[in-house]
């Protein structure tokens, strides 16, 4: 589904930005850390030391409409090094299971942060990839 360039991309850039659709009708979007596998992209739920315990709005939304974008993009004021992949689909909140655990190592080893962490009894956001767009410069 999505192009070499795309994935290269993607694969490259740290953080992206998750957007889910709150009961209101309203966008909530998030800066998030990714991990793209075939095509799906994980989106581990690290520890919140600010909000211990509370369900995250993100969490909310997609329980509710499991529809989700999100946008991995690079700035750089040479206008002509701007890029952006917008991945589309639904949203599944994995919370035990062989896939959920896979997605924890993939996220584990890509941001170093994340070993440090308790993630077993987080969830992940496995958005299912039904729809690509991009824009500009793909060039890791």
């Amino acid at each position: 589904m999505l192009s070499a360039r795309e994935r290269a991309f993607v694969a490259a850039v740290p953080v992206a930005r998750l957007a889910t659709v709150g009961p209101d009708g309203m966008p909530h979007v998030v800066p998030v850390c990714h991990v793209l596998a075939d095509d799906t992209l994980y989106i581990a739920i690290d520890e919140k030391p600010k909000r211990p315990g509370a369900v995250l709005q993100r969490l909310r939304n997609l329980a509710a409409r499991p529809a989700a974008a999100v946008v991995v993009d690079r700035y750089d004021p040479d206008w002509t090094r701007l890029g952006w992949v917008m991945l589309r689909g639904r949203a599944d909140i994995l919370t035990d299971g062989a896939e959920h655990a896979r997605a924890q190592a993939l996220a584990r080893a890509r941001y170093p942060q994340l070993r440090a962490m308790r993630l077993d009894g987080l969830a992940v956001i496995a958005l299912r990839i039904a729809r690509v767009a991009s824009w500009g410069d793909l060039a890791p």
